[in-house]
């Protein structure tokens, strides 16, 4: 059950940004290095976060608690209203993995980056590690 009234839960969803600082780190980062991409394209299941065609790549750029990282200290369930949260965050990975099915299977490579690896200490690694895995995947 939530605390708050459907018009009040309505209101404090709507302002939560699409825009989030992890996804504007790595659209940064890819524009630096030349790529050009599309911002949470409504035509892929998912609504991917990036698309970029040339390379046939969608990257989803996901919140460790919304999104459930496995085995992340990010993703943890809150203790009040565990009835609302689990089911809620449940079906929000079980949307994550039908999306991802659905676009492998219309021929897209799909990279997921964690917020967790947008850390300080990490984000170096990763979008090098990011770079390196669509560079590797271009045919063209």
């Amino acid at each position: 059950m939530d605390n708050h009234t459907k018009e009040q839960r309505h209101t404090n969803m709507c302002h939560i940004r699409a825009n989030s600082k992890p996804e504007q780190i790595v659209r940064s980062y890819l524009f630096s290095k030349g790529f050009r991409f599309r911002k949470n394209d409504k035509r892929y299941p998912g609504q991917p976060d990036i698309v970029l065609p040339k390379y046939k790549i969608v990257i989803f750029v996901n919140g460790c608690f919304w999104h459930q990282h496995p085995g992340c200290k990010y993703a943890s369930v809150p203790k009040s209203n565990k009835e609302y949260w689990i089911p809620k965050l449940n079906k929000n990975a079980a949307n994550d993995s039908k999306n991802i099915a659905m676009l492998e299977e219309m021929g897209w490579k799909v990279i997921t980056i964690w917020e967790c690896a947008l850390k300080p200490d990490k984000c170096a690694e990763t979008a090098e590690k990011l770079y390196k895995q669509i560079i590797s995947n271009n045919i063209t």
